[in-house]
């Protein structure tokens, strides 16, 4: 009796304990890692805890049952999930919160000239964050930008690997390049300019497609690119970000904040990217890639005011040498005609200001300036030239009832000199140099929470096309909180200097010819917009940005390859020109935190002058783009995979006897990265790039035309100028780097390591 006494007086013993273990617990991530100070509660109920500085959490103490525990953060959205307890069990958990960037309620400036929530911007602009960037590291902007849908870096040249960006399949000088919401990298400054900004600096990249000029003037006609650079206060204390390839690339980015009393603060930032070994895996005695020595240094100050007005001034100086040709190529070689080699030394400057002025209302001074010095020669054909572009822009941002109004006026001087017939005439050179003054209004009107129009005006006047206006218009209707609708329409303008945009005007054999003064191009643009986005009580998240759009140009100057192979010939084209197309984006987060970013795009680019409708040269029909990632959380390892596909382009053939492909082929680049963040303070990354180690050669006699004889010293002509057939040339070629349209970089692998301190 007594020992069948003491065995259940164990039993409810035990029994007692086990009930007291009943409990849940677990870690909270967000893309970065571990998240603290998080609010874990049980809902309707008293039970609640916050994660510690690792993400932890327990709840301890409960009774069996269902319960349903939420997760709340500033900056991101709630979680829920139902947990069910058994009797002395302990649940545990790992949370994946939806950041802010997923929440799409980031702050945005581009669309309209002052920050606004992107679900209230009547334009749609889409958002990148550095976590995009890292996914994938790259050098430079340029190639950052490869895995933004509808967005594709083009190389422009076999040989010095220069390029441009382009947006729903509109050549690159359509687009303008903002830092910090000023325009810097323009004319020059876009084939060179897009590299050496240190990535680690950028705070987000804004991109809005289509037509801008009501607001940023020319060269906004296909549409713009925002690099916003972080806020001194909110950045790092130290950061530093390297890597290498296999190829021998190295790259650098460092960087600190420091203050100068209680009034001043500063950011300072250095990229250095070096590659030195040549590789030419296509055998064609050619550089695959171009080396390159690159050295860029940004430093920021924003000086603290009353009443938080803004103060701020930043500088960038950039400086390159870069070269590529046949592999023997070395400087001294430079300009001559026995070996051939395209080198080009850069050096550029930059400052960017803006200024609150001291008034009661909101009244914004911007400024910006810049100078690029260029040396450069394309086998023994040199060019030299400097361009400085100076800006000022006052804005005054003011309320009134429903009226959100925004009124400016802005002057530009432009600078221009080289030494191409560009800036020549009958009595020998002259620079070009031009003042553009400009006056707009935009006037945003909210009828109510659902529904919201803007309407915008901009006058500008040049001095050698007159005046010119561009106005613009948008409504946004609010369905939900989740669903918005957009729906905008502009016109644009540009002006051209064809010798500082169009690499193919300065490289190769083929001859230039204007037929004619150029006129401004223009374009009238609409775009259809609708974004949704959808939360589930299990994490998991959607989110869709899908687009229709349709540009179409009047005066637009576009490259001729066809009508004589030896020539690039330039006019005006005497018809229209269309961009049409659709594109979207699908944002997936699952319970288990799997990310997907998908994005596809399909455009139709064409060409109409008399009667003859054609692709538009170098354009893909489709495109698309993913990135899909994964944390293996007890591991501390991140995987990320990348890439992007795009389908065929009409290339620019030299003759009827050319045998490379007239189309590409449909193409893909794909990539893969492993970072581990198990380190304080630390992440090592290391991936392989280019997967398929895919290269335009493949299925294409030669890339390169002629690269034997680059400076056609073997190739015999008719009386009109046109390459012959002979058994050294059966082609009837002449030396050629233009057909290209994808990177000659082959598979290779890459290691990493960044550090920061908070």
């Amino acid at each position: 009796m007594k020992q069948n006494l003491f065995f259940a007086l164990i039993i409810v013993f035990i029994n007692s304990g086990l009930a007291q273990n009943e409990a849940i617990k677990g870690r909270v991530f967000d893309a970065d890692g571990p998240v603290p100070f998080v609010n874990i509660y049980l809902e309707h109920s008293q039970t609640g805890t916050a994660t510690d500085e690792n993400g932890k959490f327990i709840l301890s103490n409960l009774a069996p049952g269902t319960y349903t525990l939420i997760a709340s953060a500033i900056g991101y959205q709630p979680f829920k999930k139902n947990v069910t307890i058994a009797n002395g069990e302990t649940v545990t958990l790992n949370l994946n919160l939806i950041t802010s960037a997923q929440n799409l309620n980031e702050t945005v400036v581009t669309g309209t000239l002052k920050a606004v929530n992107r679900m209230d911007s009547p334009v749609p602009v889409e958002v990148y964050s550095p976590t995009f960037l890292k996914q994938n590291p790259t050098p430079n902007i340029f190639e950052a930008l490869q895995n933004v849908n509808g967005v594709r870096p083009q190389i422009n040249c076999n040989v010095c690997n220069t390029g441009d960006i382009h947006i729903n399949g509109l050549e690159g000088p359509y687009t303008l390049v903002l830092i910090d919401g000023m325009p810097i990298v323009s004319g020059l400054g876009t084939v060179y300019g897009l590299s050496g900004i240190p990535n680690s600096l950028i705070d987000q990249i804004e991109v809005v497609k289509g037509p801008a000029s009501t607001l940023y003037g020319s060269e906004a006609v296909g549409g713009l690119i925002n690099i916003i650079t972080k806020h001194t206060p909110e950045a790092p204390t130290f950061f530093a970000d390297s890597f290498g390839s296999s190829w021998g690339e190295f790259n650098l980015d460092i960087g600190t904040k420091f203050s100068l009393g209680k009034k001043a603060d500063a950011l300072i930032g250095l990229n250095y990217f070096k590659y030195d070994t040549p590789i030419d895996n296509n055998n064609d005695n050619f550089t695959d890639l171009t080396l390159q020595d690159r050295i860029s240094v940004f430093q920021k100050w924003n000086f603290k005011r009353k009443n938080a007005r803004i103060f701020s001034l930043a500088g960038r100086f950039f400086y390159e040498d870069r070269w590529g040709g046949e592999l023997q190529w070395t400087p001294e070689f430079r300009g001559g005609d026995e070996i051939y080699g395209e080198s080009i030394y850069t050096r550029r400057w930059e400052v960017i200001g803006k200024y609150q002025l001291p008034v009661n209302e909101n009244v914004l001074l911007s400024v910006s300036y810049n100078d690029h010095h260029q040396n450069s020669v394309y086998g023994n054909v040199p060019y030299l030239a400097d361009q400085r572009i100076g800006f000022g822009q006052l804005t005054w941002d003011k309320t009134l009832g429903k009226h959100d109004i925004l009124l400016g006026t802005a002057l530009r001087y432009n600078y221009y000199d080289d030494n191409t017939p560009a800036t020549a005439n009958l009595e020998g050179n002259f620079a070009d140099e031009i003042w553009i003054p400009s006056f707009f209004l935009q006037d945003e009107f909210k009828i109510n929470n659902k529904h919201a129009l803007l309407g915008g005006i901009r006058y500008d006047y040049d001095q050698r096309h007159g005046s010119i206006l561009t106005p613009r218009g948008a409504y946004r209707y609010k369905i939900t909180d989740n669903d918005i609708v957009r729906f905008n329409f502009g016109t644009g303008f540009r002006v051209v200097n064809l010798f500082t945009e169009d690499h193919a005007a300065l490289t190769g054999s083929r001859d230039v010819v204007i037929t004619e003064e150029l006129n401004p191009e223009k374009s009238f643009n609409f775009n259809l917009n609708y974004l949704k986005k959808v939360y589930m009580d299990n994490g998991m998240y959607i989110g869709l940005d899908a687009s229709l759009f349709h540009t179409r140009f009047s005066n637009q100057i576009l490259p001729d390859y066809d009508t004589n192979p030896n020539q690039i010939i330039y006019d005006n084209l005497d018809g229209s020109s269309v961009s049409q197309g659709v594109s979207a984006n699908l944002d997936l987060v699952l319970p288990s935190g799997l990310k997907f970013l998908l994005g596809a795009t399909y455009q139709d680019v064409t060409n109409k002058e008399n009667g003859n409708k054609k692709q538009q040269i170098l354009t893909e029909r489709f495109s698309g783009t993913w990135n899909a990632s994964y944390t293996f959380r007890q591991l501390n390892l991140s995987v990320d995979y990348t890439g992007n596909i795009y389908g065929p382009m009409r290339l620019p053939l030299l003759s009827d006897l050319d045998p490379r492909a007239e189309y590409s082929p449909t193409w893909s680049i794909q990539n893969i990265q492993f970072t581990f963040k198990g380190w304080a303070n630390f992440e090592l990354y290391t991936g392989v790039k280019n997967l398929l180690n895919w290269t335009p050669n493949r299925g294409n006699p030669f890339i390169i035309a002629r690269a034997n004889d680059p400076f056609d010293k073997e190739v015999q002509f008719d009386a009109n100028g046109e390459a012959i057939a002979t058994q050294d040339n059966p082609y009837a070629l002449t030396f050629d780097p233009s057909y290209v349209y994808g990177p000659n970089q082959g598979i290779r692998g890459f290691l990493g390591l960044r550090y920061s301190i908070n």
